[in-house]
């Protein structure tokens, strides 16, 4: 969550004329994240008037955002606490602003953290498996925007500079781990709408209890235990000796809501593999073509390249 868009008082003021949450007082950048522009705004003289979250969107597709407002309000009214998208007057969930779309959603309660404790851990276990539950019966499939030809066309495109700037190990690893990769199938696990994205920065919590998920636009439809893979390399695996403490947690957490099926518990090791692919590819792709912006961060790719070597040591 960066800030690419600059948006002015006048702006704010003209896109809450179409919502009954009340008249502007004071609004703020938030400067975490990568993807898209957004702003904590303060309303008042309102009943529904309080605290919340403007977000303009900065590089997804315009055709797919009404899938995630709407993904936001089944789960958000279906027992998970995530952001709510706040309704305009005629019903519709996103405004346009300087040739771009947005929208206005609930701010929680909480705080993001650097990184958690055990006990923080296995609520955000719980948290995941509440999000996997409330979406049971969201019947909007979405395909995965990182998926096998999205790893390869990008693969193919950070490859000759990864080895210029990271060296041959770093090129030839790229090219076996998708090797490996693009081998597997997973069609058999159980599957329904995952976050995709659940890193610390997309937790808020209050003390050591999860309060809330943010951040659902790289949600899609995938198996479960992608989505338990990509939060445990986010969140757990900090290349440390109480790594498996710290696995076991979460995974505590989120069994005593949804306990593993027998595939999804021997497909976890390799998913664990995948997902730390994937981000090291996403990162390396951003700090190779970096984009302009008011207020940005790229997150560093070696991160995620040590722990797909700690994963493929570990099998």
């Amino acid at each position: 969550m960066s800030v690419y868009t600059e948006l002015s008082d006048s702006d704010i003021s003209a896109i809450l004329t179409d919502y009954d949450i009340g008249t502007l007082t004071c609004f703020e950048g938030i400067a975490a994240g990568i993807e898209n522009s957004n702003f904590f705004i303060n309303t008042e003289g309102h009943a529904d008037a309080g605290r919340f979250v403007l977000t303009i969107f900065e590089r997804m597709d315009a055709t797919e955002l009404p899938w995630f407002m709407r993904l936001m309000r089944h789960l958000a009214h279906n027992g998970l606490s995530c952001p709510d998208v706040m309704q305009r007057r005629d019903d519709s969930l996103l405004f346009e602003v300087h040739g771009k779309q947005g929208c206005i959603v609930s701010c929680l309660s909480g705080r993001t953290l650097d990184q958690l404790n055990e006990r923080q851990l296995r609520s955000s276990g719980e948290s995941l498996a509440q999000l996997h539950l409330a979406g049971a019966d969201f019947r909007e499939p979405r395909e995965s925007p990182t998926g096998p030809n999205w790893l390869t066309e990008k693969v193919a495109q950070v490859l000759d500079k990864t080895i210029e700037r990271y060296g041959e190990a770093a090129g030839a690893l790229l090219s076996s781990e998708l090797a490996f990769q693009r081998s597997c199938v997973w069609d058999s696990l159980p599957c329904g709408v995952i976050h995709g994205d659940l890193f610390v920065d997309n937790i808020l919590f209050e003390e050591d209890k999860a309060s809330g998920i943010i951040d659902f636009y790289y949600a899609h439809t995938a198996p479960y235990a992608m989505d338990i893979a990509i939060t445990l390399n986010a969140q757990a695996v900090q290349l440390g000796n109480s790594d498996q403490q710290r696995i076991d947690a979460f995974m505590a957490g989120y069994e005593a809501l949804r306990p593993l099926q027998p595939e999804e518990r021997d497909a976890l090791p390799l998913l664990l593999r995948l997902g730390a692919l994937r981000f090291w590819v996403s990162r390396l792709f951003d700090a190779l073509f970096p984009r302009g912006g008011a207020m940005t961060q790229t997150k560093d790719p070696e991160e995620y390249h040590h722990k797909l070597l700690f994963h493929r040591h570990a099998e």
